[in-house]
């Protein structure tokens, strides 16, 4: 099972590998930017159903790690860790640009981004959709652009004025649960990480500092 919350999709696929590749089963996908929590449950109950299979059957989860927001991202990866602890079964990150990247399928050089907000995007430049050449990193639109590369993704199509956005927009688990099986199977493509955030910031919400003394006049 595939699911990846780090941007402003809710994504979650069921796929298996075959003989002949990979087979996906069923898949779930929607953009929700602030109900991330509230959508996963209920779409990972839905795929399961649709595959006709229970969470007793999975043999691995699969879940993008980001760089993302803090509140989408760690709905996933807290989701993946909890799954594959009571499972007993191994979990696998990928960066969620490689996700975007391989769903691709692009044979030259491009630009992945996707929306960082402040006027920022989170951004990585591919060889191939199977080799990413520099990044992940964040900052403004003008800094992921490359002279005569193409660039995908969400951010690249807020800002296509600097990035010349083209499709895809957000990934998708299928593009997720291929990648993963692919790799584990010995196929080339990104490295496959631990399940930790892929923060490229600092949370915003950060622990109050010691309170001010306060003396009298």
């Amino acid at each position: 099972m595939a699911f990846d919350t780090a941007t402003a999709a809710v994504t979650v696929a069921l796929s298996e590998g075959t003989a002949g590749g990979v087979r996906l089963r069923a898949e779930s996908n929607a953009v929700d930017r602030r109900r991330h929590a509230e959508v996963l449950a209920p779409a990972i109950a839905t795929v399961l159903d649709e595959a006709g299979v229970t969470r007793a059957d999975l043999s691995a989860i699969a879940v993008g790690v980001g760089p993302g927001p803090y509140t989408g991202l760690r709905v996933g990866l807290t989701t993946a860790r909890a799954l594959g602890a009571v499972l007993g079964i191994p979990v696998h990150g990928v960066c969620t640009l490689d996700v975007l990247a391989w769903q691709s399928g692009r044979t030259g050089p491009f630009v992945a981004a996707t929306d960082a907000r402040r006027k920022e995007v989170y951004w990585a430049s591919y060889a191939s959709s199977r080799a990413r050449s520099t990044g992940p990193a964040v900052g403004k639109p003008a800094e992921a652009a490359e002279p005569g590369l193409p660039a995908i993704g969400e951010g690249a199509l807020l800002y296509a004025d600097t990035l010349a956005g083209q499709e895809p927009a957000l990934p998708s688990a299928a593009a997720l649960a291929d990648l993963v099986l692919t790799r584990l199977s010995g196929g080339a493509g990104p490295d496959l990480l631990e399940p930790v955030p892929l923060y490229l910031r600092k949370p915003d919400a950060r622990e109050p500092g010691p309170r001010k003394r306060v003396t009298q006049p």
